[in-house]
């Protein structure tokens, strides 16, 4: 395993009432365990990491500084019972945690994508938190926050990215070495869209009896992967 670079640690800033916002817009959740349903998504604007698979570089730089209470207005306004918060890495700003506070507060179900380079020890409870385990060939994998291995509760779900059969190795030995299986989040297996195809994934999780949740970017065959706002 490569030794991690420092991490950055998780900041919360209680008066913290804005966050800079890429776009904002409604949709049908694609990944996770909440795949297919009604969702609206607020992409944050900013993240400190460079995966060689990244599909939202857009949201690297610009945006616009929002009000929490207007994000939540516009949220609402889209009609849909659930909400994700996604990136970049919307836990480098620290407006998200009073954001997510207040999304809860709405009545909303809140999801939370992070990279899993952040400690998501501070993101309320109750948030539902989808977070990455970079793989090797995201290049990546050495800012992997371990940390999130034990701070995750049964809300949230580990997800993997594979791009090549290493990255699955790879994420099937972290697995055993932490006992995963054990934990009470459940544990998500993707491919890299056109690099892996999904067949070779199934079928190494269904060789290997491998009790993971196989599944796809759905988005991804429902546009073209390149479209915005889906």
């Amino acid at each position: 395993m490569p030794l991690a670079r420092p991490h950055i640690e998780p900041r919360r800033v209680p008066t913290a009432d804005s966050v800079v916002v890429k776009e904002i817009y409604l949709s049908v959740q694609g990944e996770s365990s909440h795949a297919g349903l009604l969702c609206s998504f607020v992409r944050l604007t900013g993240c400190h990491l460079r995966c060689s698979y990244c599909d939202s570089e857009f949201a690297f730089h610009g945006g616009t500084r929002m009000k929490n209470a207007d994000v939540v207005a516009q949220v609402k306004a889209l009609g849909a019972p659930r909400v994700e918060v996604t990136g970049g890495e919307p836990l480098l700003q620290p407006g998200v945690y009073p954001l997510m506070e207040e999304l809860l507060a709405a009545g909303l179900i809140v999801l939370l994508e992070t990279s899993g380079a952040i400690d998501v020890r501070l993101v309320p409870p109750a948030v539902h938190k989808i977070v990455d385990m970079k793989t090797p060939s995201s290049g990546e994998c050495d800012r992997n926050d371990y940390r999130n291995l034990t701070t995750m509760n049964a809300n949230d779900e580990l997800k993997f990215v594979i791009g090549s059969r290493e990255d699955y190795e790879w994420s099937k030995r972290l697995i055993a070495e932490h006992r995963l299986l054990e934990k009470p989040y459940e544990l998500l297996f993707s491919t890299v869209f056109g690099k892996l195809t999904t067949k070779a994934l199934a079928e190494w999780i269904i060789e290997d009896r491998l009790p993971v949740r196989f599944q796809l970017q759905m988005h991804k065959y429902t546009w073209d992967p390149n479209e915005r706002g889906v």
